[in-house]
C-alpha cells in the first residue's frame, strides 16, 4: 500500500509538474517496470490508466467515491488538487483525478505513440 502511494505520488505530481512547465514528465526504470504490466518495455495508456484507477481506489480512504485534500496530501500540494479539482467543488472525481493524469500522459507521450518509454 504504502508503495503504491509513493509510486502515485511520484507519477501524478511529476506529470502535474511537467504539465505546469511545459515539459513532459520522466519516471525512472524502476518506475517504468511497475506500470509496465506486459513487460514490453513501455507504459502504454491502458497500463497507465488502471494503475491510475486503482490509485485513486486506493487514495479514497474514506470511499465515498471522491478525494479530499486530506486524503491526497501525500501525493498533492494545494496548487495540484485546486489545478485538478475542474468543478471546485473541493473534491476530486475519479473522473477529474483520470482527466488530468491521462492529460499528463498524453503529454508526456513525445512521440504520440500512445506510450512511455
Amino acid at each position: 500500500m504504502k508503495r503504491l502511494v509513493l509510486l502515485t505520488a511520484f507519477a501524478f505530481s511529476t506529470a502535474i509538474a511537467a504539465v505546469a512547465q511545459n515539459q513532459p514528465a520522466a519516471m525512472n526504470q524502476s518506475q517504468m517496470d511497475r506500470l509496465d504490466r506486459d513487460r514490453n518495455g513501455a507504459v502504454d495508456q491502458s497500463e497507465y490508466q488502471a494503475f491510475m484507477t486503482s490509485a485513486f481506489t486506493s487514495l479514497d480512504k474514506n470511499k465515498d467515491g471522491s478525494l479530499r485534500s486530506e486524503e491526497v496530501a501525500q501525493v498533492l500540494n494545494t496548487q495540484q488538487f485546486a489545478a485538478t479539482d475542474a468543478n471546485r467543488d473541493g473534491r476530486l472525481s475519479q473522473n477529474e483525478f483520470l482527466n488530468r493524469v491521462m492529460a499528463d500522459f498524453k503529454t508526456a507521450d513525445r512521440s504520440g505513440d500512445g506510450n512511455l518509454q
